[in-house]
């Protein structure tokens, strides 16, 4: 792994271990040498993260489109800022950079952001790892969706189960690096058609 893309909210949240697991992360991903791929946000947990690896020494790419940095959201000191023209542009060059998927507490939009890499990652379009840094049980009612997908027979148990989850950060890019993929023959049950 060379670098580690991070989901994150525009906003701090309403607790302040948001912040602090942010902060922690960006400082976590520079010390390990790792380089950062974020939304190029001079705001909320992304200015946050962003700082953190920055103050720490670390790579941090952003990439933003052009409607959000004309509207001076963009974070301009970073290692490098670039600006594209929509938003499936920008999510598609964040996962073109990166080798391995964090997502921080957030909004719809990193929500969105994270279970479309979950998506591709069970469809086998990428093979990286993907984590969710579960500040304070942030992530425990997406959790148990995701659990009741699996009992309702939408999502293999094996997929699910491709999910990092932990709540510290260093340890979940430990285990992020020692991630292996799953492969199935099919992800459909046919049988279910019939």
């Amino acid at each position: 792994m060379k670098r580690i893309c991070v989901y994150c909210g525009s906003n701090v949240g309403s607790r302040a271990a948001y912040a602090d697991a942010a902060r922690e992360l960006g400082r976590v991903i520079a010390d390990a040498g790792l380089g950062l791929v974020y939304g190029a946000g001079n705001v909320g947990l992304m200015h946050v993260v962003a700082e953190a690896a920055l103050r720490a020494g670390g790579e941090v790419i952003g990439l933003i489109p052009r409607s959000l940095a004309d509207k001076e959201l963009a974070h301009e000191d970073l290692t490098e800022l670039i600006v594209v023209e929509s938003m499936h542009e920008r999510k598609q060059g964040m996962a073109d950079r990166s080798d391995g998927f964090i997502a921080l507490p957030g909004g719809i939009g990193t929500l969105e952001e994270v279970v479309e890499v979950f998506t591709w990652l069970q469809l086998e379009f990428h093979s990286k790892p993907i984590g969710l840094l579960n500040v304070a049980g942030f992530y425990d009612r997406l959790l148990e969706f995701l659990e009741h997908m699996s009992a309702e027979g939408f999502l293999l148990r094996a997929q699910v189960d491709m999910l990092l989850v932990d709540d510290d950060p260093g340890r979940l890019l430990d285990r992020m690096r020692r991630f292996k993929p799953i492969r199935q023959e099919k992800w459909i049950d046919r049988r279910r058609f019939t």
